[in-house]
């Protein structure tokens, strides 16, 4: 699971079940007694506002940070947690209406005024339920929730490594003796400050310098996107999740050739939007 995959429109979900959780402890009646009942004393009520809003909301979150979908009963994750968003919402809205209903044999004819809990509780179940519907659609909630992490010090293509994954520029073998970054030795005596010789690359098996003018970047993706083999097979070899940082190394037309944690090189065919480092 790759938390950094979740969106604004996440985390609008996830505060409103929190809401919910409170709100179930409070009182959903003001009553003129002193035993003022809550969410917890009505399964009915507890089960189809309470929590299955949280399950929604739970569900929502799952589906967005897995790397790959996955389905209960025919039916998305992410969908399945949206029907329940909307149920939650529903139900809550037509108690708020008939507040009698769920407690009229204990409380008889007292009079009787909507408490905290079944309008905090409203509120809470129309807030999930609008921000789980309108995530794809808003473009200010589909943005990352967490920031995508800056590379140290990002190097030149050939730089020195910095820590981060993937850096080209390891010491070339065959060459002990020689520190990195210094001038290959030639067999003419050179002074120090005569003609500067050209700068030494060092390349590495994974990823190759290509033609043109094109200079391999960082890059981030705003949501997960599908890597596709270079071959042109239709299945993708990979997924690109938001929050992690990819060389790209060729450019193909709108494409980018790209390279993933694990060495693995792919064809990214949708490129817009992309945070370049």
């Amino acid at each position: 699971m790759n938390i950094r995959s979740l969106t604004r429109g996440d985390g609008v979900v996830i505060g409103a079940a929190v809401l919910l959780l409170i709100a179930s402890f409070l009182g959903t009646y003001d009553t003129s007694g002193d035993d003022v009942p809550n969410a917890w004393d009505n399964l009915g009520l507890l089960m189809s506002v309470y929590v299955g809003g949280i399950i929604g909301a739970a569900l929502i979150v799952v589906a967005r940070a897995l790397p790959q979908p996955r389905k209960i009963i025919g039916l998305d994750l992410g969908q399945l947690g949206v029907a329940l968003t909307i149920f939650a919402a529903w139900t809550a809205l037509w108690t708020i209406f008939d507040p009698l209903g769920a407690f009229s044999d204990s409380l008889g004819s007292a009079d009787i005024d909507t408490g905290m809990g079944l309008i905090l509780g409203l509120l809470a179940a129309l807030v999930l339920a609008g921000a789980a519907i309108a995530t794809p659609l808003v473009p200010a909630l589909t943005a990352a929730l967490l920031p995508a992490p800056k590379p140290a010090a990002p190097q030149p293509y050939g730089g020195q490594p910095q820590g981060g994954y993937g850096y080209p520029g390891a010491q070339q073998p065959g060459q002990p003796g020689q520190p990195y970054g210094g001038q290959p030795q030639t067999g003419q005596g050179q002074p120090f400050a005569g003609q500067p010789s050209q700068p030494q690359q060092a390349p590495t098996p994974q990823v190759q310098q290509p033609a043109g003018d094109f200079s391999p970047f960082w890059f981030a993706v705003p949501v997960p996107r599908p890597l596709y083999s270079e071959d042109g097979s239709p299945t993708p070899i990979a997924e690109l999740a938001p929050g992690t940082w990819y060389l790209a190394v060729e450019q193909r037309g709108p494409s980018l050739v790209a390279q993933t944690q694990d060495g693995r090189r792919g064809v990214l065919q949708d490129t817009s939007g992309i945070q370049r480092g």
